[in-house]
C-alpha cells in the first residue's frame, strides 16, 4: 500500500509548499471601493501576478482570521495594471473584512491602515475558453456574474486595441437576479460598454438580457408604467429589465437560427439546477451534422 501512497502524498506536499510560498508574497491594496448594498471592491497589486479572464483566487485576511481562506472570482481584466475582487457582505468573515478595511467609518481611510492580505492563485476556470469561439452565450445567476465582469472588460480592451484579430464576434449575455440589490455595481460596467459600443457604431456586438426572477406585483406594475421610457428605471440601461425566467428553449432556437453552422460556446456561472437545464438545451439544439450548429456547454457551479 505504501508504494501507492508515497507518490500522491509527495505531490500533495509539493503543492502545499508552493501554495504556502505564494501566499507569503506581499500584496498591496491600492484602492477600496464601497458599492451599494454592502458590496466592496478590493483593487490589489502583487509582484509577478498574471491572470486570465474568469479566474479566481483564495484570499486570507489575518486581521479577521489567521486560518480561513476564501475563494473570490477576479473581476478585473488581464489588461489592467491591478487585479480586483468584489465581496458581498453576507457573513462573519466578510463583515470582518468590511470593518478591517474601514468601510464602516465615515472618514477617509489612510492606505497604511488597511489590513494585510494574503493571496493564493490565480486558478483556472472554464471561462478562460471564451475567446475560442466566434459566438458565445454568457449566463450568470446572482453573484455568479462576477467572472463575466472580467470577460466583458477584457473583450472591450481587445476590441479597442485590435478588433480585426479578435475571433469573438458576438456575445449573448444573460443575467438572472432575485432582487435589484446586485444590479448596482455591474450595471455601471454594462452602461459603459453600451455607450462605447454605440460610439463605435457596433451596438450589435453585445446583446444582453437582465431577468429579475424574484419580482412581485408592485414591481411588475411599476415596470409597466415606465416601460415606454428610453432607459430602464432599475438599471439605467437602454435594454429593459425582464421579469420572470428566460424561456431557454426559445433562446437557444433563436440563436441557432442566427448562427447556422457555428460552434457556440455556452458559459454558466450559477447553481447546479440551471446547469442541468442549459446542458440539456445545448445537446437538444445541436445538430448531428458536423457542419451544423453546435452548442458547447461549460460551467462553474457554486
Amino acid at each position: 500500500t505504501w508504494k501507492w501512497v508515497v507518490g500522491p502524498m509527495f505531490l500533495y506536499l509539493c503543492e502545499r509548499l508552493v501554495r504556502f510560498w505564494r501566499s507569503q508574497q506581499k500584496v498591496v491594496i491600492t484602492k477600496v471601493v464601497i458599492h451599494p448594498f454592502k458590496t466592496i471592491e478590493l483593487q490589489m497589486m502583487k509582484k509577478g501576478f498574471k491572470m486570465e479572464v474568469g479566474q479566481y483566487i483564495f484570499v486570507k485576511c489575518p486581521a479577521v482570521s489567521k486560518l480561513e481562506w476564501h475563494p473570490f472570482t477576479l473581476t478585473s481584466a488581464p489588461e489592467e495594471d491591478y487585479f480586483s475582487i468584489h465581496v458581498r457582505i453576507v457573513g462573519d468573515w466578510t463583515e470582518g473584512l468590511f470593518n478591517a478595511c474601514g468601510c464602516d467609518k465615515q472618514e477617509f481611510q489612510e492606505a497604511w491602515k488597511l489590513p494585510k492580505i494574503a493571496v493564493d492563485g490565480p486558478f483556472g476556470t472554464a471561462s478562460e475558453d471564451v475567446f475560442s469561439y466566434e459566438t458565445v452565450m454568457l449566463v450568470g445567476a446572482g453573484i455568479g456574474v462576477t467572472p463575466f465582469a472580467s470577460v466583458l472588460k477584457s473583450v472591450w480592451y481587445k476590441y479597442c486595441h485590435d478588433a480585426t484579430n479578435l475571433k469573438l464576434k458576438k456575445i449573448y449575455f444573460y443575467w438572472l437576479c432575485r432582487d435589484t440589490h446586485a444590479f448596482e455595481w455591474f450595471a455601471d460596467l454594462l452602461q459603459s460598454l453600451e455607450a462605447q459600443m454605440q460610439e463605435r457604431n457596433n451596438a450589435e456586438f453585445l446583446s444582453y438580457n437582465i431577468y429579475l426572477t424574484g419580482w412581485d406585483e408592485t414591481q411588475a406594475t411599476h415596470f409597466v408604467v415606465h416601460h415606454e421610457e428610453e432607459k430602464d428605471v432599475i438599471t439605467g440601461l437602454k435594454q429593459k429589465t425582464l421579469y420572470g425566467r428566460p424561456n431557454w428553449e426559445n433562446e437557444f432556437k433563436t440563436i441557432a437560427e442566427k448562427h447556422p453552422g457555428s460552434r457556440i460556446g455556452v458559459f454558466l456561472c450559477g447553481p447546479e439546477g440551471l446547469a442541468d437545464t442549459l446542458n440539456k438545451q445545448s445537446i437538444s439544439n445541436s445538430e448531428a451534422d458536423p457542419r451544423g450548429v453546435h452548442f458547447i456547454f461549460n460551467k462553474e457551479n457554486f
